[in-house]
């Protein structure tokens, strides 16, 4: 809704909505935006991700600072990236005025904990020295961290996902709620239960090799052997050791990029990621932090880590914010797509969402669903780069003009849960469940074949690729070489095996 419209219905911005445009502040729009209409009933509009809601008069909460920070707490949520550019323009005293008026006021209460919290400046109040200790955040309506900190001067349990340095929020949507309910690791260990641990041994080689193609191809980045086994031998460590930490953050990013390539800290210098369009000229996709803010961002994202792991905090939700968070930080000038997939799997391995000894093949499914991943990232890069201000020299070299840093420390990512829980359930549904029955129909298929013909194993398995690749049937040139001894008899038994397991299935030459 623009000014026009809004001044033509007798619309008042409200909230969040009324301090963006009284501070005149560039921001990524909030989730929810609230105004005030002269009369008629409470109404809602959503679309793109974005809630519109429109009150009747008596919502109106006051023309101050502080009756506009209580309201967009009270319907707009806690977005901590706009509150902390509210707190750099607002007058300080305003704010001390509200939070005197109402000393013991719960939404004072917060408002007071998050200057505090987001400016790193103490206001000259005395601790609370009574009253119940309350939540910073509802767990009703956000992912908390269930260890909360006791902050006793404004008797608030802190239960957010992290500190000043990267806190990520995610809120409980409807769509949460229902994966939630879904209960998918339960759903993926009945789908392990009914499969022979001999045969699911063999299906973890193939899925390893598979996340590792996967998650080089998204980058269109063809692996040779060496680099490959490399990283399937991380894989077989996701769910024995916690990544998430600085040093070994580095050795993983040694180990999965070309050699010449390999970081001994967090880089140095600006990146971005862009494509060239034409001589001389790139196309920004996304502007990383700068250099001089990552150590600290980095710093904060591990705490974050390490607070929602202690906190038991939602496995999606906790690898869909490090994940997710890593890759828009960007620590290193390469492999910072893989490694942010590489972590998915480590934060779920760990929790105990995958089934023990088992992994979800989460980049194929990623892969097969590429728009959908790319606005995963998006929904965060886009609205961001209306809002940095950079340079391109003429070697390509960025150098970022603008104060950035708030918008990746405080990152709303209840779009990534989203979309990592939807990867989650169609690779349980698809990636997961097609594997191992293709292996089990294989198995089947070979033992009928051998009873046909006692061949070597080697040969059961050509036989059975060709006919996979010509829809059920050994064509006429594949029947030269090690079949050309068998009777036509033979042959038609042999592919009708293949079809009672298979159907006219055609499948790509993988094994």
């Amino acid at each position: 809704m623009d000014k026009h419209d809004q001044r033509k219905a007798g619309i008042r911005p409200a909230g969040y909505e009324a301090l963006i445009a009284r501070y005149e502040l560039d921001v990524i729009p909030n989730w929810h935006r609230s105004f005030v209409a002269a009369g008629g009933l409470r109404r809602i509009k959503a679309s793109s991700g974005v809630t519109e809601e429109i009150y009747p008069p008596k919502y109106w909460p006051g023309d101050s600072l502080g009756d506009h920070l209580e309201f967009a707490l009270k319907y707009d949520g806690t977005n901590l990236a706009i509150l902390a550019k509210i707190f750099q323009v607002s007058p300080q005293e305003e704010i001390l005025d509200h939070i005197r008026s109402k000393p013991t006021g719960k939404y004072a209460r917060r408002l007071w904990f998050l200057y505090e919290f987001l400016t790193g400046n103490p206001l000259p109040l005395d601790d609370l020295t009574r009253g119940n200790y309350i939540n910073l955040l509802d767990p009703e309506e956000y992912y908390t961290a269930e260890t909360a900190r006791l902050v006793r001067r404004q008797r608030i349990n802190d239960n957010l996902l992290g500190d000043r340095r990267f806190c990520p929020a995610i809120r409980r949507t409807a769509a949460l709620q229902g994966f939630e309910r879904a209960d998918l690791p339960e759903r993926g260990r009945k789908v392990v239960a009914a499969f022979a641990p001999e045969l699911l041994k063999r299906a973890l080689s193939y899925l390893y090799t598979k996340e590792t193609r996967s998650s080089f191809e998204i980058e269109r980045i063809k692996p040779d052997s060496m680099r490959t086994e490399r990283f399937v031998a991380l894989l077989q460590l996701a769910q024995r050791e916690d990544f998430c930490e600085k040093l070994q953050l580095i050795d993983l990013q040694n180990r999965i990029v070309d050699p010449r390539f390999r970081e001994v800290d967090y880089r140095t210098s600006q990146n971005y990621v862009g494509e060239t369009v034409a001589w001389q000229q790139e196309k920004v996709h996304f502007a990383c932090p700068k250099p001089e803010d990552l150590r600290d961002l980095m710093e904060g994202l591990v705490a974050a880590h390490r607070r929602m792991n202690a906190g038991d905090v939602s496995p999606v939700a906790h690898a869909a914010a490090i994940a997710y968070g890593f890759v828009y930080l960007h620590p290193f000038e390469d492999g910072n797509g893989r490694i942010h997939r590489f972590l998915i799997h480590n934060i779920l391995a760990r929790r105990g969402f995958t089934p023990e000894g088992m992994m979800f093949p989460v980049s194929a499914s990623m892969l097969k669903n590429a728009a959908d991943y790319d606005a995963s990232l998006e929904a965060f890069s886009r609205p961001l780069m209306a809002l940095v201000e950079y340079s391109l020299d003429d070697e390509g070299r960025m150098t970022v003009h603008n104060d950035t840093a708030s918008w990746y420390r405080y990152i709303d990512m209840t779009f990534q849960a989203e979309a990592l829980f939807k990867f989650i359930e169609r690779t349980i549904a698809t990636e997961l469940v097609e594997e191992l029955t293709f292996l089990a129909n294989y198995d089947r298929t070979k033992k009928a074949i051998q009873e046909i013909v006692d061949m070597p194993d080697r040969h059961i398995d050509l036989f059975i690729r060709f006919c996979l690749q010509n829809n059920g049937r050994l064509s006429a040139r594949k029947r030269a070489g090690p079949f050309s001894s068998l009777s036509d008899e033979e042959v038609a038994r042999m592919e009708e095996a293949v079809q009672s397991s298979y159907g006219n299935e055609t499948r790509d030459e993988r094994r």
